[in-house]
């Protein structure tokens, strides 16, 4: 059985709801020592709370560096009450039992995010006792009590207020995992900032690498059904940020499964890529249709057009709030997700009857690094961020694009990057008019973005997301009745690409810029 709390150690860097938690430990008797600034917002808010000076008999030193690394301090937090000799060695020193320590620490992330910060004030926000204080009562658990987090005020003051100012050993324990989790990411950061600074300890650079050790921090967000497969276990985790797709906000429909999400995120992915109203059709990771509109609603209606039995069941991406007009649309079809960056009310309104519906809000930009298992480590890459700027358009055909081939060209260019290699995408400007995605050669994909195609192919354009290594690719996409085509060129054989494009009357431009996406 837990013993009531009598004494706790108040030292704060986020002093958020500290002062009514204060009040409500209190209240139910228990004894309040603090350091520095919170003793002095806890005194001018009105608490009675004695200074950590009084408990140690030493003052706070050396500029605050030194205030709670002291035996009793850390005697009081980790001497086990049922071992009759940690008893006695306490009371023989006029040690003090601590039952609770509230602390959390020095903003050192925070600091290190600061532009042009000083070396000397990143390592001045470097929390020693801080950590060495939840380290001690965490370890202790079974005594002490240890909060980390002002998200858990409310429950303990709750939870002491009804059991007479007792805690159970699994709130303590609960308290404790997250205490070294605590301390393990603060840690981490630590190291992945030191990493980064400049030899000459002026400020922390940007790093032409990526770190000598990988260090994440995640917390599960979510358990899913199962993953790709039903019987496959998973779940999702987030990195807190509050943005991306891990950190969304689902307004209605069932749960998402782990399909539904990595779908999402291509559909988001793709939808960002534009300034103009735009909507990204999904299924099984490739748009099977994209467009852009004057309004959300053109948008999608021009989307659905390039594969309508394909977009059957699935999952949307757009890049503006989602109106009543775009849903009376959308409303028409089963889908399974829609992402967007907010719904109106009108929308909310329209898609309440689809119960299954899962209607995601999604904040965020692209992702800095893209990530992939192998056995016994992980590949990691920058993401595939790169604009195409005019300076890497080159006309290599006797005849250049004509201005409504370029618009639809870049416009190609942009959805053929979110297609699985191998990639074909045929266009008009601003929609998809057939996709080939993921063959194992490139004319097959040009071949099967033609089959696929619903809607005139005469007249449109192409993007390949690599080179062609043969003549025969291009000659399939003239075949089609395409007129001009985007790719990065670098192929031995590019000068027989060229000229089989020179032979159909077609026009092209190389970027050199690759797209794969395996």
């Amino acid at each position: 059985m837990s013993a009531r709390i009598q004494r706790a150690i108040l030292s704060v860097t986020d002093k958020t709801g500290l002062v009514d938690f204060a009040h409500k430990l209190s209240a139910l008797g228990v004894e309040l020592i603090s350091t520095g600034g919170t003793a002095k917002l806890l005194r001018e808010s009105g608490v009675n709370v004695k200074d950590i000076s009084e408990l140690t008999g030493f003052p706070e030193m050396l500029d605050g560096r030194v205030k709670t690394l002291h035996p009793k301090v850390h005697g009081g937090i980790l001497h086990r009450r049922e071992d009759p000799k940690h008893v006695a060695a306490v009371a023989e020193h006029g040690i003090a039992p601590i039952d609770m320590v509230v602390v959390n620490l020095y903003a050192f992330e925070k600091t290190a995010a600061k532009p042009g910060v000083a070396f000397e004030e990143l390592i001045e926000n470097i929390d020693i006792g801080g950590p060495s204080m939840i380290r001690s009562a965490a370890k202790n658990f079974h005594d002490v009590a240890i909060v980390t987090s002002p998200s858990d005020y409310d429950s303990i003051a709750d939870e002491l207020s009804r059991s007479g100012g007792v805690l159970s050993h699994e709130t303590k324990w609960r308290l404790a995992q997250k205490a070294f989790a605590t301390t393990a990411a603060y840690d981490s950061a630590i190291a992945s900032t030191l990493e980064r600074i400049s030899p000459d300890k002026v400020q922390l650079q940007e790093s032409s690498g990526f770190p000598n050790t990988l260090r994440f921090q995640f917390h599960k967000t979510l358990d899913l059904r199962y993953g790709e497969n039903p019987h496959q276990k998973a779940a999702m985790y987030s990195d807190g940020s509050g943005v991306g797709v891990a950190n969304a906000r689902q307004l209605q429909g069932k749960e998402l499964s782990y399909n539904n999400i990595v779908d999402l995120q291509a559909a988001w992915d793709l939808a960002q890529e534009f300034d103009e109203p735009v909507c990204a059709i999904i299924k099984h990771t490739n748009p099977c249709g994209t467009a852009t509109g004057k309004t959300l609603a053109e948008a999608y209606k021009r989307a659905l057009e390039c594969d309508p039995v394909s977009a059957f069941g699935g999952v949307i991406g757009v890049n503006r709030p989602i109106d009543a007009d775009a849903a009376e649309e959308m409303h028409k079809l089963f889908l399974e997700v829609i992402a967007a960056p907010a719904f109106d009310e009108a929308a909310k309104a329209k898609f309440a009857s689809k119960k299954n519906l899962r209607l995601v809000e999604v904040k965020g930009v692209n992702q800095k690094w893209v990530l992939k298992n192998v056995s016994g480590g992980l590949l990691v890459q920058d993401s595939d961020v790169r604009p195409l700027q005019d300076a890497d358009l080159r006309v290599v055909t006797k005849r250049p694009p004509t201005p409504e081939e370029t618009r639809a060209l870049l416009f190609a260019w942009k959805v053929c990057k979110h297609v699985k290699s191998n990639a074909i995408v045929y266009a008009r400007d601003g929609q998809t008019v057939g996709v080939g995605a993921g063959q194992m050669s490139r004319v097959d994909s040009a071949k099967i973005g033609a089959m696929k195609a619903q809607l005139p192919l005469k007249g449109t354009v192409a993007a390949s997301d690599a080179f062609f290594p043969f003549p025969d690719g291009v000659e399939e996409i003239a075949k089609a009745g395409a007129t001009a085509i985007i790719q990065p060129g670098g192929s031995q054989r590019d000068p027989e690409v060229i000229e089989a494009a020179d032979r159909l009357g077609l026009a092209m431009l190389f970027t050199g810029v690759r797209h794969f996406r395996h």
